[in-house]
C-alpha cells in the first residue's frame, strides 16, 4: 500500500524500512521480541525446521546467537569437534536447563560438596523434589568415585567445578572424563572461574561446559547471563527445546554487554592472575593467616593438576584468618579498597564470607568438612595496582 493513502495514526505505528547500507562495525542490539515473515509459506518452513531463520527472541536472536557462537569458538579452540552454545538468563539458568535436559526422575548426579552454594541448593531443594538426587563425594580419589558409580546405577551425570568455589580444589579432567566414558555417563563442568582463556575442558574429554557469564566473561558487573556449551551436537536440539520452553533465555541487551566484555577477556585475565599470585604469596607469609587456597602456590595440594590443565592459575583465592568468625568479620570490615559483594570476576577486588552468604543454606557440617569454615574469606582479585591491594590487606590484618 502506498504511504500516501495511509492515515497518519497508522503511519506512526508501522515500522519504517531499515536504512542500513553497509555492515555496522559493532554488533547491533536487536531489541525486538519477534521477527517478520515475508509470506506464510516461509513461516511454515522455519517453524518446521526446514529453513533457518529467527522467529521469536525467546527462540533465538541475532545478537544473542552471535555472542553464543563467539563463546563456542573460544571454548572449542583447538578441538576437532565444533561445540554448540546457548546463552541463558543467568548461570543458574544454564545449570538447571542443562540438568533438566539430561536427567529424569530417578536419576542421580555425582558431585562435590565444595562447589557454589547456589548449585548445592539447586540439587537439594529443587531437583531432589523432582526425583533427581545428588550424591556428594570427594573428587580426589578416582578409585572411590568409581566404586560409588558402580554401587549407584542411578548416577547418569557427573557435575564438577575445577577449581571449586570457594576452596579451589581441582579435579583431573582427563581422569574424570575417562572414568565417565567407561560407565556411559555424561560430564558437566562449571568453568566460570577459569574461562576458556585459562582452561578448555572439551580438550580433556568433558561433555558439557557451563559458565556464569555474569562473572569473568563479562568482567564489569553490569549484566546477567549464562552459557551452556556441548562438545558436539548430540544433545543440541534437546537443550534448545528445554531452554525455549522453560524460558530461561538471555536478552539482547545483556548479550551485547557480554560481547563488549569478551573483547578484553585475555588482557583482564592476565592481570587477575598476576595480582592473585602476588597477593597469595603475601598472604601466605602473614602471621594472621593460617591457610591460603591458591593453586598457583607450589605447595598447594592441587598445584600439579592445575598446572597440567590450566594456562595460568586464575584470579580467585581464599584464605583463613587466625581467629573466630567475629575476628574474620573485623578483617573484612576494615578493608577499604576491596568491595564486599556476592559476585566475582569484576575488574575490582571483591570480598565474600562464604559461610554467612553464598553457602549459608548449605548444611554447616557438610560445608565445614569440605573446608568452608567460619574463618574462610573468598577474594576475587581485581586488576588494581597490586601494591595498593597488599597495603589494604596489611592494614586490615593488623
Amino acid at each position: 500500500m502506498n504511504n500516501r493513502n495511509i492515515n497518519f495514526t497508522t503511519f506512526c505505528v508501522i515500522e519504517h524500512k531499515d536504512t542500513k547500507t553497509t555492515p555496522p562495525h559493532q554488533l547491533p542490539i536487536y531489541a525486538t521480541s519477534s521477527f517478520v515473515f515475508e509470506e506464510v509459506e516461509e513461516s511454515i518452513e522455519i517453524f518446521k525446521g526446514n529453513k533457518s531463520g529467527h522467529v521469536y527472541s525467546r527462540y533465538g536472536n541475532p545478537t544473542i546467537d552471535t555472542v553464543a557462537e563467539k563463546i563456542a569458538a573460544m571454548e572449542g579452540k583447538g578441538s576437532e569437534e565444533v561445540p554448540f552454545a546457548f546463552l541463558t538468563s543467568s548461570g543458574m539458568s544454564a545449570i538447571s536447563t542443562l540438568l533438566y535436559t539430561l536427567l529424569n526422575a530417578g536419576d542421580a548426579v555425582l558431585t562435590q560438596a565444595n562447589i557454589y552454594g547456589g548449585t548445592t541448593e539447586l540439587f537439594n531443594k529443587v531437583l531432589s523434589r523432582h526425583g533427581i538426587h545428588p550424591v556428594f563425594a570427594r573428587f580426589d580419589q578416582m578409585e572411590e568415585l568409581d566404586h560409588i558409580i558402580v554401587n549407584n546405577p542411578g548416577i547418569k551425570a557427573i557435575y564438577l567445578e575445577t577449581p571449586s568455589n570457594p576452596t579451589l580444589d581441582c579435579v583431573d579432567l582427563s581422569e574424570i572424563a575417562h572414568m565417565a566414558q567407561k560407565h556411559g555417563i555424561v560430564t558437566i563442568i562449571d568453568n566460570t572461574f577459569c574461562t576458556p582463556y585459562l582452561q578448555q575442558p572439551f580438550l580433556f574429554g568433558i561433555d558439557f561446559v557451563i559458565h556464569s557469564a555474569t562473572k569473568y566473561l563479562n568482567g564489569h558487573g553490569n549484566s546477567l547471563a549464562g552459557v551452556i556449551l556441548g562438545r558436539n551436537n548430540a544433545h543440541k536440539a534437546a537443550v534448545k527445546t528445554t531452554l525455549k520452553l522453560m524460558g530461561g533465555t538471555c536478552n539482547a541487551w545483556d548479550a551485547w554487554l557480554l560481547n563488549n566484555g569478551l573483547k578484553t577477556l585475555a588482557l583482564r585475565m592476565d592481570a587477575h592472575c598476576s595480582n592473585a599470585m602476588q597477593l597469595a604469596v603475601w598472604l601466605n607469609a602473614h602471621p594472621r593467616v593460617t591457610k591460603v587456597n591458591y593453586i598457583g602456590l607450589q605447595d598447594h595440594p592441587y598445584h600439579a593438576i592445575a598446572s597440567k590443565q590450566m594456562r595460568a592459575f586464575g584470579g580467585m583465592l581464599s584464605f583463613m584468618v587466625d581467629g573466630s568468625m567475629e575476628d574474620t568479620f573485623e578483617v573484612i570490615n576494615k578493608l577499604s579498597l576491596c568491595t564486599q559483594a556476592p559476585t566475582l570476576g569484576d575488574v575490582d577486588t571483591l570480598i565474600l564470607h562464604p559461610a554467612s552468604s553464598s553457602h549459608l543454606n548449605v548444611d554447616k557440617d557438610l560445608r565445614a568438612s569440605f573446608g568452608i569454615t567460619d574463618n574462610l574469606v573468598r577474594v576475587s582479585v581485581g586488576i588494581e595496582d597490586i601494591n595498593d591491594l597488599i597495603a589494604d590487606f596489611e592494614q586490615a590484618l593488623k
